[in-house]
C-alpha cells in the first residue's frame, strides 16, 4: 500500500482532543504577546528604534509566525483529515478572513503608512485553503513541497541572491505573494511564500503521526486542561484583543512617564542600514551611505518631513542626495 492509499486518519470514533496542541498554541500566544509588547515599547519610545525588527526579535517574530502556521496545519488535518467538513471549514475560514479584513481596515486608519495588508491571519486563511489539497495528496508530495519552498528561500538568500524576487511584486496588490524586492512597509507582513511551508509541514507531520498511530500517545501526554490550553482553544479572540490592551496600557504609562524623544538620526540609520544591506550585502558601504544621507537630510532640514511622511523617499531632493552619497560611499 502506498502513502497515497493510506487513510489519512483511521476510521471509527473521532480521536480524543490533543490538549498538548492547545497548550503549544497557548505558549505561542504568550510569545506573540511578548513580541508585541516589545513593539509597543519601541512605538512609544521606551526602547531603541529598530529593536523589534532587527536581530534577535526579528528571528523571534519569524519563529512565532512559523509556529502559528505549523499549528494551523496540524489542526487542519485533525479537523478534516478523514473528510473535509465543508460547513465547519467555511465557518472558520469566514471568521479568520473577516478578522484579517477588520485588522487591515483598523490599521489603515491607525497606521496609514504601515497598515497590515497581509499579516498572519491573512496568511492562515489563504494557506488553509491551499492546505486542503494536501490532506489527501501522496504523503511524499506533502513533505516535498515545503522542503522545496524552504530550499528555494535558502538559494534566494545565499547562492543566487534575488533570483525569486522582482520589482513587479513591489506593490501591495502583489507583495502578499512573497516575491517582491522591496515590499511596502507593514506592521505585520507574512507573505504566502515562504510561510506557506510552515502550514504544509504541519499537515505532513500530522498525517504521518496519524498513519504511525502516534496521536493516541500524544493525547495521553496531557490529560488535565490548563489556562494555556484554554487560551490556545480561543487563540483568535486572544489575538484580536491582546494588542489593543497592551497598547492602551503602554499609552497610559506614557502619560505618567513619557519616554525621551528619539534621536531622529538613529531612527533613520536603523531603518536605512538594514534596507541597504539587503540590497548590497556590504555593511561598510551601507554605513557610509546611510551616514552620508542622514547628515544631508539633517543639514537640509528634511529628516523630520521624511520620517513624518510629509515627503516621500521619491522626492527629487532626496533622490539627488542618494545619488551623491552613493558616489561618495563608493557604491558601484
Amino acid at each position: 500500500m502506498t502513502s497515497a492509499d493510506t487513510p489519512t486518519q483511521p476510521t471509527g470514533e473521532r480521536p480524543p482532543r490533543i490538549l498538548l496542541i492547545d497548550t503549544f498554541r497557548g505558549i505561542a500566544l504568550i510569545a506573540m504577546a511578548t513580541y508585541h509588547f516589545t513593539w509597543d515599547l519601541e512605538f512609544f519610545g521606551y526602547v531603541d528604534p529598530g529593536t523589534a525588527t532587527q536581530g534577535f526579535f526579528r528571528l523571534y517574530a519569524r519563529a512565532i509566525a512559523s509556529s502559528f502556521l505549523f499549528l494551523a496545519g496540524v489542526s487542519l488535518v485533525l479537523a478534516h483529515g478523514r473528510g473535509i467538513r465543508w460547513h465547519s471549514f467555511g465557518k472558520r475560514l469566514a471568521i479568520v478572513a473577516g478578522a484579517a479584513i477588520a485588522i487591515s481596515v483598523a490599521t489603515l486608519f491607525a497606521f496609514p503608512q504601515e497598515w497590515i495588508y497581509f499579516g498572519i491571519l491573512h496568511n492562515i486563511a489563504l494557506s488553509s485553503l491551499i492546505g486542503l489539497a494536501f490532506l489527501r495528496a501522496p504523503l511524499g508530495i506533502a513533505f516535498a513541497i515545503p522542503i522545496l519552498i524552504v530550499a528555494g528561500m535558502i538559494i534566494d538568500a545565499t547562492v543566487m541572491p534575488g533570483i525569486l524576487q522582482s520589482p513587479l511584486f513591489d506593490t501591495r496588490w502583489l507583495a502578499w505573494i512573497g516575491f517582491s524586492e522591496f515590499p511596502p512597509r507593514s506592521n505585520d507582513y507574512v507573505p504566502l511564500f515562504p510561510w506557506l511551508a510552515a502550514l504544509l509541514t504541519g499537515i505532513a507531520i500530522t498525517r504521518l503521526a496519524i498513519i504511525r498511530g502516534w496521536t493516541g500517545r500524544l493525547a495521553e501526554l496531557q490529560r488535565n486542561d490548563t489556562i494555556l490550553a484554554k487560551a490556545g482553544r480561543n487563540s483568535l479572540i486572544v489575538y484580536l484583543v491582546h494588542q489593543p490592551i497592551l497598547l492602551a496600557l503602554v499609552y497610559l504609562f506614557s502619560l505618567i512617564s513619557p519616554a525621551p524623544a528619539p534621536d531622529p538620526r538613529l531612527v533613520y540609520m536603523n531603518s536605512c542600514q538594514p534596507s541597504c544591506l539587503r540590497e548590497t550585502g556590504d555593511a561598510a558601504l551601507c554605513q557610509r551611505f546611510c551616514g552620508c544621507t542622514a547628515d544631508k537630510l539633517i543639514g537640509e532640514q528634511l529628516m523630520t518631513p521624511l520620517q513624518s511622511g510629509t515627503i516621500s523617499a521619491q522626492d527629487n531632493r532626496i533622490q539627488i542626495m542618494a545619488q551623491e552619497c552613493s558616489i561618495s560611499a563608493g557604491q558601484p
